[in-house]
């Protein structure tokens, strides 16, 4: 290897030109006033956007101002058709959920219903119809008896009144008492039959 560094270090000696100082600080010169011309040019730059900016900044400004002001507009129309929409929505679900509610109580009434009105019967309790009929039954009868009544008070009306022999009561002696008693023991052995 100590060979290598060795003809590396000649061939480089040989094979690289000399240049002159004098070509070398021009060249420096140049590159360094084209630098300083572009950096001047860069800095020039800068401050015309600045004034530039400045300049339009407040009509700029305005008109971000006219944009956000459409924009949110915009965004409000769409948000109130939206909870429009939602509003609707929400009513409809709520109707049903009604509807669904007042359904259900519906049969859970009738459910109770039917239960109470089985017991009811099982209990021998007379229904709605029972009663009904009954009292139905109780009005023929009343008025059935109303004409017989009519009926039989125009018959005494017409028939003239008998009158009524008057009875003595008879003298009890000792044979007359065991008589009653007999007649009363007899009355009591054909009720009991």
């Amino acid at each position: 290897m100590a060979t290598f560094k060795k003809t590396a270090k000649k061939a480089t000696k040989k094979s690289a030109p000399r240049r002159k100082p004098a070509a070398d600080a021009a060249r420096g010169e140049a590159l360094s006033k084209s630098i300083s011309e572009s950096a001047q040019q860069i800095w020039l730059a800068g401050v015309g956007a600045f004034g530039r900016a400045q300049a339009e900044g407040s009509r700029l400004f305005e008109g971000l101002m006219k944009e956000g002001a459409g924009l949110e507009k915009s965004a409000r129309d769409f948000a109130s058709t939206r909870a429009g929409t939602v509003r609707s929505a929400v009513e409809t679900g709520v109707g049903q959920t009604r509807d669904r509610a007042a359904d259900t109580w519906d049969r859970l009434e009738k459910v109770f219903e039917d239960r109470v009105q089985r017991a009811l019967v099982k209990l021998g309790v007379p229904g709605r119809e029972d009663v009904r009929a009954l009292s139905a039954r109780v009005d023929a009868l009343t008025e059935a008896l109303q004409r017989r009544g009519a009926a039989s008070a125009k018959k005494t009306a017409k028939a003239p009144a008998k009158k009524a022999p008057t009875k003595t009561a008879p003298r009890k002696t000792a044979n007359g008492a065991k008589a009653t008693a007999r007649k009363r023991a007899a009355k009591k052995g054909a009720s009991a039959a």
